[in-house]
């Protein structure tokens, strides 16, 4: 009885235990088991955790693809290098570039070279859904063993990666990279994925995109592209920097003979086609700086021009594949740099030479040799360095006189050693030469320092300084202050500041600001940006075909010699500071004006007198400078027609200059009646008119114009008074042709007692085809101090002894 009590005791325990308890929903741990048991999962258990975490699993996966959006296109993916043209905007200067790339369209992908990177890469493309379960899985088990990375990604995913996303790493990346493929596979057909894939990937050699790939291995146009090239190229895109052939060639034939092979397996390549097939040689690869050497100047030139000038960003510059057309010919720019090169090997060290040619009347920069290599050196010479321009800045006198009514006949004393106002020191000539009453047309010729002086003072300085900033030159250069030295050439000034300066003259009066970009556009060729500044009239065609014509006899009796065996006419100055710190000629013909300028560095960054070399015992601006712009300028002018200077004012005279003050010899009454003006035209049959002999030159002059003649006045010492006809050739009353030239005969007044002449320097010896040496400047005290100024007075600084 006990024993069955008991039982019944602990049954009703039990019964009580379990009286009003529900089943818990997630039963764990185990209730009512032991306390070992109770941790012990059932299957059912098991089982229903499965399922759940399948279907949250899916749940999420589904939630993630419904929720994932194709994004916009990386910058990566459409980065595109912008390439550099010659003028001819064929040839290839260079390239500057975040991504060296060029997207070509689908159709410009020859079929075999896509075949090829299918059978390279994802051989399944055509009939998977984006994403291949079989590669992930073979993937994530190589990397759980620790093996090598692996990817298992498709083309498809290839591109989501590189097009859409960038580079993805870890599993959750790869997950992400997945899902767009999937998406990408409903949303674009196959096409255009491998068309955008071919324009993305990298290819080794720098090379983004099929396009460069090919220019890069076979130096060919993507569409040129043979089936064994495009195999080769496939099948280097796993691994570029170590199977490309000049790294791994066994490993590179290799994967040309799986790639090949492949395309039979997938049916576009026959086993006979494939037979025939040969492995093909990649060119040589040299990698090169796009900014490497001569050319690295003007390419960094274009892209600040382009960048000033255009609404383009530099982000978009290098990012948005433009077409870049520069105004460089590329056989005047092969010109500038062989005359540079063929320079005497004994050149000093630290010689700087600079070369600039440009177009007169557009202003376009036809070459430039700014420095040896722009990798080396970023400073540009024609553009950012400066030098004394010397005696290249007489011209801008001689203009400012030839505006005010004064001829290339007018008189001026020559002669050395002559005090003026505004100089604390006498002004010399070149070798202290007395030149005695020179014309202006002579005192240009033989760059006579005392005659521009003289002229300077009598147009103004601030004359001079208006024509120079007319014709080019910048009104912030260094020392261009109206003083009365200006006209020697005490101012630095940048080569390509001259070189434009003087193509002003060789337009005849033109003004055309310097440029170095023709355009720019997209590829397609839809315009950007194009140059487009008018250019102005700033001179008179009479003032410029004088100009012209004294700056020609520079070439043909002056300093300039070196010149005539170009061969063409020519005109153009040369240039030399005192202590032979610079040496410049800047000279032109009808299609190009070309300023050449030479300066030496010292070791502290000054500039030092440069060392003579190529046997001259001196450098000025009529030895090596004109030998190298000769040079350049017979190649660069090499098969163009001959063209003339403008012909020297006829019937009309440039304008007349002012009648000098009356003496007590020559009154205003004495002015025959007959030269006022009259309505009667000339008879056909011009007379020359009498009661010139006696009359003042300006007042003949008028007269013989009215007539219809043209008159030249020639120059003779004589008692009579300076300025008076003393004769008239043809004689007065004569009959002659209508136009015809009259040479009036001028008193220069009586011959004054010459001063002991000196006699220029002997040439050496051992340089005898050097040049007739000019009359140099000197330079200021502080010419090597940036932002140093004269005063009015000269004090403080080296009056200029030479030209």
């Amino acid at each position: 009885m006990a024993g069955k009590k008991a039982t019944t005791r602990g049954a009703g325990a039990s019964a009580a235990r379990g009286v009003g308890r529900r089943r818990r929903f997630f039963d764990y741990p185990r209730s009512g088991r032991g306390p070992i048991r109770r941790w012990v999962p059932s299957l059912r258990f098991l089982i229903g955790s499965f399922l759940f975490c399948a279907a949250l699993g899916i749940g999420v996966v589904l939630t993630a693809y419904a929720t994932t959006t194709i994004p916009d296109v990386g910058k990566f993916t459409t980065a595109q290098a912008t390439t550099i043209y010659y003028s001819d905007g064929k040839t290839v200067m260079g390239r500057f570039a975040e991504f060296d790339r060029e997207i070509i369209d689908n159709s410009e992908i020859p079929q075999h070279m896509k075949d090829a990177i299918v059978a390279a890469e994802d051989r399944t493309f055509y009939d998977n859904a984006g994403v291949s379960p079989t590669g992930i899985a073979r993937a994530l088990w190589v990397n759980v063993k620790g093996g090598s990375r692996q990817g298992g990604s498709t083309i498809t995913q290839q591109y989501a990666e590189r097009y859409f996303l960038g580079e993805t790493l870890g599993y959750v990346g790869k997950f992400k990279e997945a899902l767009l493929a999937l998406k990408l596979a409903q949303d674009e057909d196959k096409e255009t994925i491998l068309g955008n894939y071919l324009n993305t990937i990298y290819f080794g050699r720098g090379a983004y995109g099929i396009e460069r790939a090919a220019q890069a291995y076979f130096g060919v146009k993507a569409s040129k592209l043979t089936v064994a090239q495009s195999a080769l190229i496939a099948g280097v895109v796993p691994s570029p920097s170590r199977w490309d052939p000049r790294f791994s060639p066994d490993k590179a034939k290799d994967r040309w003979e799986y790639v090949v092979d492949g395309m039979v397996a997938t049916g576009t390549l026959t086993q006979a086609e494939r037979d025939e097939l040969k492995y093909p040689k990649a060119i040589k690869y040299k990698e090169s700086n796009t900014l490497g050497g001569p050319k690295g100047y003007i390419i960094d030139m274009a892209k600040a021009e382009v960048l000033k000038r255009s609404a383009i960003s530099p982000d978009e510059l290098v990012t948005r594949g433009l077409k870049i057309v520069t105004t460089i010919d590329k056989d005047v720019q092969k010109a500038a740099v062989a005359a540079i090169r063929a320079m005497p090997e004994d050149t000093p060290k630290g010689l700087q030479t600079a070369l600039v040619a440009v177009a007169p009347k557009s202003g376009a920069i036809r070459s430039m040799y700014a420095g040896e290599d722009f990798v080396e050196v970023q400073r540009n010479r024609v553009t950012q360095d400066v030098a004394q321009a010397g005696s290249t800045f007489k011209p801008f006198t001689l203009v400012a006189a030839l505006e005010k009514g004064i001829t290339l006949e007018s008189r001026y004393n020559g002669n050395s050693g002559r005090s003026f106002e505004g100089f604390t020191k006498p002004v010399a000539n070149f070798g202290n030469v007395n030149f005695g009453n020179v014309s202006l047309l002579k005192a240009t010729e033989d760059s006579v320092n005392t005659a521009y002086v003289e002229l300077n003072l009598e147009v103004t300085p601030e004359a001079t300084r208006d024509v120079a900033i007319r014709a080019g030159i910048p009104s912030e250069t260094m020392d261009f202050d109206p003083f009365p030295n200006n006209v020697l050439g005490v101012a630095s000034v940048h080569p390509l500041d001259m070189a434009s300066a003087y193509a002003t003259f060789a337009g005849q009066g033109i003004y055309a600001p310097p440029y170095l970009v023709e355009s720019v556009t997209e590829l397609d060729g839809t315009a950007v940006y194009e140059s487009g500044e008018i250019p102005k009239r700033v001179f008179e065609e009479d003032v410029m075909a004088e100009t012209s014509y004294a700056l020609s006899q520079v070439v043909e009796k002056g300093s300039g010699k070196t010149a005539l065996a170009l061969g063409r006419p020519a005109a153009g100055k040369t240039g030399t500071s005192s202590a032979n710190k610079s040496a410049w000629f800047v000279g032109f013909t009808p299609e190009l004006a070309t300023a050449v300028t030479m300066y030496q560095i010292g070791k502290d960054g000054s500039q030092d007198s440069i060392t003579p070399f190529g046997g001259f015992s001196e450098i000025t601006g009529g030895s090596v400078p004109i030998s190298v712009w000769t040079d350049f300028m017979t190649k660069a002018l090499e098969g163009s027609p001959i063209q003339e200077f403008p012909a020297r004012p006829g019937a009309a005279p440039v304008r007349p200059r002012p009648t000098p003050a009356p003496t007590k010899s020559e009154s205003p009454s004495a002015e025959p009646t007959t030269e006022e003006p009259t309505t009667e035209a000339p008879p056909e049959s011009p007379t020359v008119p009498s009661g010139l002999v006696g009359r003042s030159e300006n007042s003949a002059r008028k007269a013989l114009t009215k007539a219809g003649l043209d008159p030249i006045v020639r120059f003779e010492d004589s008692d009579a008074e300076k300025g008076t006809v003393i004769r008239v050739e043809p004689g007065e009353g004569s009959q002659v042709p209508e136009g015809s030239s009259i040479v009036l005969v001028v008193s220069n007044g009586p011959a004054a007692k010459p001063e002991k002449p000196v006699s220029p320097p002997k040439p050496d010896p051992v340089e005898p085809t050097k040049p007739p040496a000019e009359p140099e400047p000197k330079p200021t005290k502080t010419s090597d101090k940036p932002g140093a100024l004269p005063s009015p007075d000269g004090a403080g600084r080296d009056e200029p002894k030479g030209d």
